[in-house]
């Protein structure tokens, strides 16, 4: 699925690299949350563009855009943009804000929010009317074109494993497959979705693709442990030393150039009626 098409200057040119939905094209983006920041670098990155933008034009045409950043783990940097705040909070508490945002952008969430219709109600509350909400997760089903993804594929053994032990912990990390359904009961409007594939190695000969396959392994396959261990013996009963086993399989295969896979991405985004 292509992106969205973009006619805006350079910085909109660039804003629209960081989110797909039509945010901040019919009015000023004066509040923005990331929710479950990370490291911070999302937020920091849409400050940069914001300063980018004041450079370029007039001031006037761009108020100040605050962005909050929230996440459990206080690992974002200390020194930030000064229109960016960082807070370690807990996304599946109530949200007690003073404020409304016009723009929630969440990626890579699923797996993390148990009440995912709960997080997009609250979402609908915060946002200011006319504000959208965007939503961008990964779906662990590998996927190929060509028939190189078999039943057999380590790989894929590993992601149905995967979502069997997030389904006993309550924990779904299917959780994207349902995001246009709750926004659009959350009472959104304007809902969109599009599916992108991340190639899962270095394997398409299209030199953007092969980059993005190779970053796709870096975090995935080399994450893997990380990834795995509490989900396969906590939930799943396995031992440290068979997962150990399991994953050097699952990772020949994730970097096996010859098995053509891609992982579905889901980016869903809606707008409060205003």
């Amino acid at each position: 699925v292509g992106d969205d098409e973009n006619d805006g200057g350079d910085a909109d040119s660039a804003m629209g690299e960081l989110f797909t939905c039509p945010a901040g094209r019919d009015k000023p983006l004066r509040r923005v949350l990331d929710a479950g920041t990370g490291t911070g670098i999302w937020a920091m990155d849409l400050a940069d563009l914001w300063w980018l933008a004041l450079v370029l034009t007039a001031a006037d045409e761009h108020p100040e855009t605050l962005i909050t950043g929230v996440d459990l783990s206080p690992i974002q940097p200390v020194f930030v943009p000064p229109n960016v705040t960082f807070y370690v909070d807990d996304l599946e508490d109530e949200w007690t804000y003073s404020y409304k945002f016009d723009f929630i952008y969440g990626r890579m969430l699923t797996g993390s929010i148990a009440d995912w219709p709960r997080f997009i109600r609250q979402s609908f509350e915060f946002l200011e009317p006319g504000g959208w909400l965007e939503l961008s997760d990964i779906l662990l089903d590998l996927k190929s074109d060509d028939g190189t993804v078999t039943p057999a594929c380590a790989a894929q053994k590993w992601a149905t494993h995967m979502l069997e032990a997030a389904a006993v912990w309550k924990r779904p990390l299917d959780s994207c497959k349902f995001y246009r359904e709750q926004l659009a009961a959350a009472g959104f409007k304007n809902i969109k979705q599009e599916i992108y594939k991340w190639p899962s190695n270095p394997w398409p000969k299209d030199p953007k693709y092969k980059e993005l396959g190779m970053w796709t392994y870096e975090n995935l396959g080399n994450g893997l442990s990380g990834l795995s261990l509490a989900l396969f013996t906590r939930a799943l009963g396995w031992s440290p030393a068979q997962l150990e086993v399991f994953l050097a399989g699952a990772r020949k295969d994730m970097r096996d150039k010859s098995i053509h896979g891609w992982w579905p991405i889901y980016v869903v985004y809606g707008q409060k009626p205003g």
